[in-house]
């Protein structure tokens, strides 16, 4: 709806400023204003002010100011339009009339929405019924539970040709009103439309209102053409122009939380149960310009999670590109990759919300990524793949519209170049700021042991003082490298190899849990897969204690699938990239089993030892930048590779078994 500007200056001329933002600040008089504290930050000393006479707000902690609307629209995290609706309805002001025209659209609109509410509730009602079972086997093969399932409307169309036409015609709804909301497939070439949704587990897809505009369907079957398969352009959904989730999204980033941009339905419901309630999807497409618009309109810095394969890569280079041209000053992206081969869900489901966090806390400013695309894989060793590099830079903040943001990447790659292309000697503590010669996240001579030797590192703050790192840069507690790395984030985005081989060994050869029971309870793994298979394997041998020793492994594995754990096993067995570790494998002599247990055990405990002081030097090194810190990093460190390289002696380990043995 479309307002006058004489219908806004009558709403505000009714309603002081004073009176709308009262409903929220506690107001003092001051002078000819009035004065509290801000609601958009936390404070003590009131920086909010109120003037009646100029019809405004300002709030100087924050930064922002505005009319009536404006306030509304910040603290209700509602639209123009949505706000307008209530101050007219607080100052009893009845909304304009529109023009016939206009009033049968909406009206059109509206009955449309009747219609895919309706629809939505059949859904609903399908998956909990006997025509469903298929359908919730699914959802629960995906972690989706019964609460979930409520919670996103989730629901099935049957796998009938018109099952919903009937519905809906049932309540006196029109064919051609069901082929408008793309609930039917009708053309010249076909006598009877049909539903459009067969077969599926199906997702409403909201407008920002929270009113169903469309629907996605999840084939259950895997030999049909389109595994997801959305409703088309209708009068009420553009898919290039709304994002799934976006109604609850919305009000989690105006109480404060991150928006997290993923790819898919499931995507967007695993982030959610992790705990970021602000997650939002596209529809079936790039990200685009409008949905960009809307994400900014919801938080200044959105976090864009892809996939960590080439796709996820192409898809953020496609987005980084997408936002250089609307770049603003406060308003960029940040980028997070997963695990390579897993997506959102995956990574919940195998390693839990800890993991989640783990890639969302480590996602990179736009400026970084963009380094990285420029950077990653190519060599600049002559002084015209140099100039190219900085050519590249040039043509690429051109592309950045607004003055001051451009003018700061500028600053900013600059700075990076210098760093960059410094002699070799200058590039030792703290050059994984900003990538060897590979560039990036993971170019040589990254973390700290460039300078072997040489103290201070060149850069390093004074005791007390902020630590700085190479060419003046922030000196970061863990390095980029070590941030991304299983280390430092617990392996729970990837089933270390150690904690597989320990599982492989226990399932091969079952008397391992009659002979060593308790020193598997006492092992401590990371992965959450993992820890729940050793669960599984210690509660069996609890249950069995009498003739574990005789468990046969698959007997075992039998006992495994029972308690669903298939998928876990497999994947917990697929993390063994090599066949060389002969101790665990079948057929191997009972003392090479032993012996090659007791190695993985005790690595296991002394890594386990290592990373926790690792950490802990780390942190002793950001706060206080001193020779003693270095020097006990570098010991850590070095007892780390010492560790790496004991354990990779294992895998050549099997006299008994006919294999030449080497010394441990």
């Amino acid at each position: 709806m479309r307002f006058t500007p004489q219908f806004l200056e009558e709403l505000k001329s009714r309603l002081p400023v004073s009176e709308v933002v009262g409903r929220r600040v506690k107001l003092v008089r001051s002078g000819r204003e009035y004065k509290g504290l801000s609601p958009f930050n936390k404070e003590k000393t009131p920086s909010f002010f109120v003037n009646d006479q100029k019809e405004a707000w300002f709030d100087f902690s924050s930064g922002k100011n505005g009319s009536i609307f404006d306030f509304v629209m910040l603290t209700e995290g509602v639209t123009f339009p949505e706000a307008v609706e209530q101050l007219a309805q607080m100052a009893g002001m009845p909304l304009p009339k529109v023009s016939e025209d206009d009033q049968r659209r909406d009206a059109h609109r509206k009955t449309l929405h009747d219609v895919m509410e309706i629809a939505a509730k059949f859904f609903e009602t399908t998956l909990s019924s006997r025509l469903g079972a298929k359908a919730r086997g699914y959802l629960a093969d995906r972690g989706l539970d019964a609460a979930t399932q409520v919670k996103f409307r989730i629901g099935y169309a049957p796998n009938e040709r018109y099952a919903l036409k009937e519905h809906l015609g049932s309540h006196g709804i029109s064919t051609a009103d069901m082929v408008e909301a793309g609930l039917l497939i009708a053309g010249d070439d076909i006598p009877v439309p049909f539903d459009r949704f067969r077969d599926r587990v199906m997702f409403p897809i909201t407008d920002i209102r929270g009113r169903i505009i469309a629907f996605g369907g999840r084939a259950l079957e895997k030999d049909v053409a389109a595994k997801y398969l959305n409703s088309p352009e209708t009068p009420l959904f553009h898919k290039g122009h709304t994002l799934y989730n976006i109604a609850a999204a919305r009000q989690a980033a105006h109480d404060g939380a991150p928006v997290v941009v993923v790819e898919g339905y499931v995507d967007v419901i695993a982030m959610v149960t992790a705990g970021y309630a602000g997650a939002v999807a596209p529809l079936g497409t790039a990200l685009t310009e409008d949905q960009l618009g809307l994400i900014w309109k919801m938080t200044d810095e959105p976090i864009l999670c892809f996939d960590g394969d080439g796709a996820g890569l192409r898809a953020a280079r496609r987005a980084v590109e997408l936002a250089m041209p609307h770049l603003k000053p406060g308003k960029s992206l940040k980028v997070a990759l997963l695990p390579q081969g897993q997506d959102p869900d995956d990574l919940l489901r195998a390693s839990g919300p800890d993991a989640v966090r783990d890639v969302v806390d480590a996602a990179q400013p736009m400026a970084q990524m963009l380094w990285q695309f420029m950077t990653e894989g190519h060599a600049f060793d002559t002084p015209e793949r140099r100039a190219a590099l900085e050519s590249r830079i040039n043509e690429v903040t051109q592309q950045i519209a607004d003055e001051s943001v451009r003018k700061y990447y500028r600053q900013d790659f600059n700075e990076r170049l210098r760093a960059f292309f410094a002699p070799a000697q200058n590039q030792g503590f703290g050059r994984g700021n900003f990538g060897g010669q590979r560039g990036g996240f993971g170019g040589q001579g990254s973390g700290f042991g460039g300078r072997q030797g040489n103290w201070p590192p060149r850069g390093a703050g004074q005791r007390g003082g902020p630590q700085r790192g190479v060419a003046g840069g922030p000196y970061v507690v863990a390095s980029q490298q070590m941030a991304a790395s299983p280390v430092h984030r617990g392996h729970r985005t990837a089933v270390p190899t150690r904690e597989a081989l320990i599982l492989q060994a226990t399932i091969n050869y079952p008397w391992l849990l009659h002979d060593h029971l308790e020193e598997l309870a006492s092992l401590e793994f990371r992965h959450g897969e993992a820890e729940k298979l050793k669960a599984a394997l210690i509660d069996i041998a609890a249950h069995s204690m009498d003739h574990a020793a005789g468990l046969e492994p698959d007997i075992l594995r039998s006992e495994l699938a029972a308690r669903g754990l298939s998928d876990t096993l497999e994947r917990v067995f697929a993390a063994i990239t090599t066949a060389s570790v002969w101790g665990v494998r079948p057929d191997a002599a009972p003392d090479d089993v032993l012996v090659t247990w007791q190695q993985l055990v005790a690595l296991h405990r002394q890594w386990h030892s290592l990373t926790r002081e690792l950490r802990e030097a780390e942190l002793a090194l950001g706060q206080e930048a001193t020779e003693a810190n270095y020097l006990r990093l570098r010991d850590v460190k070095e007892r780390l590779a010492s560790v790496d390289g004991t354990e990779a002696l294992i895998e050549g380990f099997g006299a008994s078994s006919g294999r030449g043995a080497r010394t441990l």
